[in-house]
């Protein structure tokens, strides 16, 4: 696809109704992110157990992967509304969880309902960019990170007020619900003539899937984990706690935005390589801040690095598949990947039981590390 300039809001303009699905996950996993030092006390669970917990996730997302290719040819146009209502109705189950098993019930439920959304709308994004010949995946993906960073300080400032988390729930889950009605689009059909068959070309997927997994693991460890290291290492308040996850969302949209236009100077390798040791850089001054300032600080610079990372790798693998292809191999990219938001917070949890939170973060920068060798290996494919 022939690199063209283009402008963020022209970008949302073209892709505006999965730009609003991005949106509806990034609500999602910003409020539940803020609450998760509340959630986790109210389950009165260990370290270890929280994140074995968190890894139900995975039960879901497995059952998403077999049914996503199926449920998109069936509901067609609604394939969006569907999983988003899916999305809230499994929030509102997270919500009125009570005890573990209830948790890691919801958990399952919710894997599969933001498996599902994910895998369709990175689909609808890329046929958006066939068709209009456009960049229009980090644009999308910043739209994530802005619903994410709004819900995050949003919650927070609910913590302080002493909302409880199935309030917030409930809250958001209506808003989902709302946006919804945005959700009606069609997929492109396929252009005449296309070829459908072939077997595809696995060593982009694969390679190009590693570096997405590698981005989408560190995105969830600060995610899930952050609040909690600034409230228990650098004993913050709830709301100190918060912001957290908020920095890092905050931070994510701005570079996810002007990713839009360093993409156009310098090759999606380069701006990888280069994002990866600004991850890693804020990795270790988040793990060793001494206070809530400087660790706001280190998230916010490896929010930077690690936002384009995941969006470029799934432009990547659209560049290295025939066009027939390009839909369903970014499709399998965006689910390897996916795995990472629930492999991340349940290695965090073990490390973090065992060393603490300090240490844990460290491994994230060093998890950073593994994305450039990927990235030099898709230069020879």
């Amino acid at each position: 696809m022939k690199k063209q300039p283009m402008y963020v809001f022209h970008a949302l303009y073209l892709s505006r109704r999965p730009a609003v699905a991005f949106v509806i996950v990034g609500l999602f996993w910003g409020c539940f992110a803020a609450y998760v030092p509340q959630i986790k006390a109210g389950l009165d669970v260990s370290d270890a157990t929280f994140g074995l917990l968190l890894l139900c996730n995975a039960l879901g997302l497995v059952s998403s992967m077999v049914v996503a290719p199926r449920l998109d040819s069936v509901l067609g146009a609604r394939g969006l509304q569907f999983s988003s209502v899916a999305f809230a109705l499994s929030f509102l189950m997270l919500g009125f969880a009570t005890d573990a098993v209830s948790f890691g019930v919801a958990m399952v439920v919710v894997g599969a309902a933001s498996g599902l959304t994910d895998v369709l709308m990175n689909a609808r994004v890329s046929e958006l960019e066939q068709q209009h010949r456009q960049p229009l995946m980090n644009a999308n993906h910043g739209m994530f990170s802005v619903g994410y960073a709004v819900a995050a300080i949003s919650s927070g400032l609910a913590r302080e007020a002493r909302i409880a988390p199935e309030s917030a729930f409930v809250a958001v889950a209506g808003l989902i619900f709302i946006l919804m009605i945005f959700l009606y689009m069609p997929p492109r059909d396929a252009a005449p003539g296309a070829a459908t068959g072939g077997r595809y070309p696995l060593k982009p997927i694969i390679v190009c899937g590693l570096i997405v997994l590698v981005a989408f693991m560190i995105e969830a460890s600060v995610e899930t984990w952050s609040a909690l290291h600034i409230e228990r290492s650098l004993q913050g308040r709830a709301a100190e706690g918060a912001m957290g996850p908020a920095m890092l969302g905050l931070t994510m949209a701005l570079g996810r935005f002007s990713g839009q236009a360093v993409s156009q100077i310098f090759s999606e390798t380069k701006v990888i390589i280069a994002a990866t040791l600004v991850a890693m850089a804020g990795a270790v001054l988040a793990a060793l801040a001494p206070a809530p300032l400087w660790a706001y600080i280190g998230f916010g610079i490896l929010g930077l690095g690690i936002s384009v990372i995941g969006p470029l790798g799934l432009a990547l693998v659209g560049q290295k598949v025939p066009d027939h292809l390009r839909t369903e191999a970014i499709s399998r990219v965006a689910v390897l990947g996916f795995a990472g938001f629930f492999l991340a917070p349940t290695l965090m949890g073990f490390v973090s039981e065992i060393y603490g939170l300090r240490i844990a973060f460290l491994g994230v920068a060093g998890l950073a590390l593994a994305a450039i060798p990927l990235t030099l290996l898709l230069r020879r494919i």
